[in-house]
């Protein structure tokens, strides 16, 4: 006779908890004056208009493509 298994419910998953991306806020990115706005980083001149370059302390430099210019 073949050795019978053990059964119950299997133990619950376990799930880790993943760190929320922080977006970058609208108000960092555009300055209202007005009726204007008025974009305070600059786009870059590979990707053209709608992707912003990144503002650090020595350089800016692109996500999308890597172009970076040195301040």
């Amino acid at each position: 006779m073949a050795a019978k298994k053990k059964g119950g419910k299997p133990a619950p998953k376990q799930t880790k908890e993943k760190a929320k991306k922080e977006t970058q806020k609208i108000h960092k990115v555009y300055e209202v004056a007005g009726e204007d706005a008025k974009r305070k980083n600059k786009f870059c001149p590979k990707c053209g208009p709608g992707t912003f370059m990144a503002n650090h302390k020595d350089r800016s430099s692109c996500g999308k493509c890597g172009y970076m210019e040195k301040k």
